[in-house]
């Protein structure tokens, strides 16, 4: 965990750092050309800032070990921040929409348009080399809050590209009108993006099931243990980069309590060896009791089980 720890707030100085350069760069282009796309752009890089320096309170306070007052760790502080992160981009949606449609209106045209397709194509480049890096963090931590950084970023790119065909057919095609409505396109896109990057958010914070291919998955392992009868009462949820799962499962009644705490350590060592981030709480019940109502109560373990039946 310190190593996911480190990474991650590697990940998060990357993005302070491409933040901080993209942002004098696109402040001298947005004065020297006056245009609405290019401040969207600069726009959307100041959240950019704010956004990751968020990220790395996140994702430092996520790395901090459990204590007395948060027995399951600090792993939230991950969804809070993205959380953060998806307010901020809405803001910036809303923002950039109403000064292009206002410049729209204006008959606004751009100047100076080189400098403006210059800057955003070194924008590009730096914003490949930071992506490159989180995506590789990501790998290897699984940090929610890295993952809604990287998504934001990688609307960046399509966002210096639409900077660039903005100019390009205002100032040498003469279009008017172009710049605002691909300021207004690039505000549309922002939202979008937020919309989807709320939704893993919003099932951490609820303390969302796992996906079903994963919840499959778990029960495979259990199914390959001989000594249960069946399992029911599972319940799982993710806080940042940790899995939390509880479960009941039914044992032999003619077991000593050390044999039934034998068979529980022997079942967390399988889950750890697949399941190696997972917190584990196991309840063992006698063969058939159930105390349980509706689903809670009803066996899960799927048809390969190689112990009794239910």
């Amino acid at each position: 965990m310190t190593e996911h720890g480190h990474l991650n707030r590697s990940a998060a100085f990357a993005s302070i750092s491409a933040a901080t350069l993209l942002l004098g760069i696109k402040g001298w282009a947005a004065w020297s050309t006056g245009s609405t796309a290019m401040l969207g752009s600069l726009a959307d890089t100041v959240l950019d800032l704010v956004a990751s320096l968020a990220t790395l309170l996140g994702v430092w306070i996520a790395a901090q070990p459990a204590d007395d007052k948060h027995r399951f760790g600090h792993g939230k502080a991950e969804a809070i921040a993205a959380l953060f992160q998806i307010v901020l981009i809405c803001i910036s949606a809303l923002g950039i929409a109403s000064r292009a449609v206002e410049q729209f209106l204006a008959g606004h045209r751009v100047e100076a348009a080189a400098q403006g397709i210059g800057v955003s194509v070194a924008a590009i480049v730096v914003t490949f080399a930071l992506l490159a890096w989180q995506r590789h963090v990501i790998r290897k931590t699984g940090s929610l809050a890295i993952t809604t950084d990287n998504v934001h970023y990688q609307s960046d790119l399509l966002l210096n590209l639409a900077v660039i065909a903005a100019l390009a057919l205002d100032q040498y095609a003469g279009l008017k009108g172009a710049d605002p409505l691909f300021g207004l396109g690039i505000a549309a896109w922002l939202g979008w993006g937020a919309w989807g990057a709320s939704k893993q958010v919003l099932e951490q914070l609820m303390d969302h099931e796992w996906p079903a291919e994963k919840k499959a998955r778990f029960l495979q392992v259990l199914a390959r243990y001989p000594d249960i009868s069946g399992v029911h009462d599972l319940r799982t949820r993710t806080s940042g980069n940790k899995d939390f799962v509880q479960f009941h499962i039914w044992v032999d009644p003619k077991m000593t309590v050390r044999q039934a705490h034998r068979v529980m350590d022997d079942i967390e060592a399988r889950i750890h060896a697949e399941f190696p981030d997972v917190e584990v709480l196991i309840h063992t019940d006698p063969d058939g009791l159930v105390d349980e109502r509706g689903n809670a109560g009803k066996n899960v373990l799927p048809p390969i089980h190689v112990g009794t039946a239910e």
